[in-house]
């Protein structure tokens, strides 16, 4: 009998694109409190993810947009977000599922989180209805590491909106305050 491990690992991501997605509602209610601005990651050819033709040949595998004094029509919604922004003078409209997200910035606070992104069938499979655990047998088999998967790519480029690049901090953390960064591999068993 083959069991399979629990892959924490996603369930954590899943939890983290949640509140991502709760935030990000917040926002579209209530509007940004303070400070607070947010520095999104995505990929660009993530399934779902749409965007101008401009804007996926200017940023073929990720873009960081800011969310911080002009964006317009932030709709939420339980896979995916909506947001209206201007590049270059230009308005767009990008729709992201929360899927294809690979970080999330805000450094306000400051507070950092890194996601690995979902392949397709991934995705697809955590779209349909769960699985339920099977039951553990009499006498439970020791658990097997989870495989790790391949390092993310290298660092994005990064898009601002046009009202965002003037006002947006791009200064480091005060001295003695370290950005919070939770990244998934803290949470896995190293090999």
């Amino acid at each position: 009998m083959q069991s399979q491990a629990i892959r924490y690992d996603l369930l954590v991501q899943d939890a983290l694109r949640g509140m991502v997605r709760e935030l990000l509602a917040k926002v579209a209610r209530e509007g940004l409190p303070g400070d607070h601005h947010f520095f999104i990651t995505f990929k660009t050819h993530a399934p779902g993810v749409q965007l101008s033709a401009r804007m996926k040949a200017r940023y073929p595998d990720e873009i960081t947009i800011v969310l911080q004094h002009q964006f317009w029509d932030l709709n939420v919604g339980e896979r995916q977000f909506e947001v209206g922004l201007s590049f270059s003078n230009i308005p767009e409209r990008l729709i992201v599922p929360f899927t294809a997200l690979t970080g999330f910035h805000d450094p306000s606070v400051p507070f950092m989180l890194k996601f690995e992104p979902k392949d397709a069938a991934a995705a697809e499979e955590q779209s349909t209805e769960p699985t339920p655990l099977p039951r553990p047998a009499a006498r439970p088999e020791a658990p097997k590491p989870a495989r790790r998967a391949a390092d993310p790519a290298p660092a994005a480029k990064t898009a601002e909106a046009d009202s965002t690049a003037e006002g947006a901090d791009k200064s480091p953390a005060p001295e003695g305050e370290a950005a919070k960064v939770v990244s998934i591999d803290a949470f896995r068993k190293k090999t």
